[in-house]
C-alpha cells in the first residue's frame, strides 16, 4: 500500500524536514537562511507535499505589493521537490494549490524568477513589466515571469515591494 500525497499548509511536523529537502533538491545552493526567514513571516504562504509523515515537496509564496499600486501581488519561491519524487507532478501541484489559494484571497498577479520552460507549463509568461527589488542580469530577462490570477490579461507594472528577507541583492543575481 502506498501513502497518498497530501498538499497542505505547512505543519509543525513538516518544519524539521524543510532544510534537508532544500539541500537535497539544490545541493549547489544554500537556501536555508532565506527559507527559514520566510517560514516565520506572516506575509508568506507555506505549502507542503507530504506522503505518510515524509515531506517530499515544499513551496513558498510571499505576499507583496507594487509601489504606488492597489493590486495585491505575490512572489513564488523557493520551491523544492525531493530528487526521488521529481517528475511526478508534485511541484506543479504545489504551484497550482498556491495559485488557487492566492486567487481566493484576491491576489491579482504572481511573479517568479525561474526556468521559463518549467514555469511556462504552470501558466507563467516571460518578461514581466514588474520591476524586481534589485536589477536582474540581462540574460535572466526570460526567467522573470508573471501570471495574472484575476482574469485580466495585462501584466501589471511597478516596483515589487517584499518583506525584508527578500531585500538582499545577492538573491536577485
Amino acid at each position: 500500500m502506498t501513502d497518498t500525497l497530501r498538499l497542505q499548509e505547512t505543519q509543525p511536523a513538516d518544519r524539521p524536514q524543510i532544510p534537508g529537502l532544500y539541500a537535497a533538491a539544490f545541493p549547489e545552493e544554500d537556501l536555508a537562511a532565506l527559507v527559514e526567514a520566510l517560514l516565520v513571516d506572516p506575509a508568506v504562504l507555506s505549502l507542503s507535499a507530504v506522503t505518510g509523515e515524509t515531506l517530499v515537496g515544499h513551496a513558498l509564496f510571499t505576499r507583496g505589493r507594487l509601489e504606488g499600486a492597489a493590486e495585491r501581488v505575490a512572489l513564488l519561491g523557493p520551491i523544492a521537490v525531493h530528487p526521488q519524487h521529481q517528475r511526478k507532478g508534485i511541484g506543479q501541484g504545489l504551484i497550482n494549490e498556491g495559485l488557487a489559494r492566492l486567487k481566493a484571497e484576491g491576489v491579482a498577479q504572481v511573479l517568479v524568477l525561474g526556468d521559463p520552460s518549467y514555469y511556462g507549463r504552470c501558466g507563467f509568461r516571460p518578461k514581466s513589466r514588474v520591476v524586481p527589488p534589485y536589477p536582474l542580469p540581462a540574460e535572466w530577462g526570460q526567467a522573470w515571469q508573471w501570471q495574472r490570477l484575476d482574469g485580466t490579461e495585462a501584466d501589471l507594472a511597478g516596483r515589487l515591494m517584499l518583506p525584508a528577507a527578500w531585500m538582499r541583492a545577492e538573491l536577485w543575481g
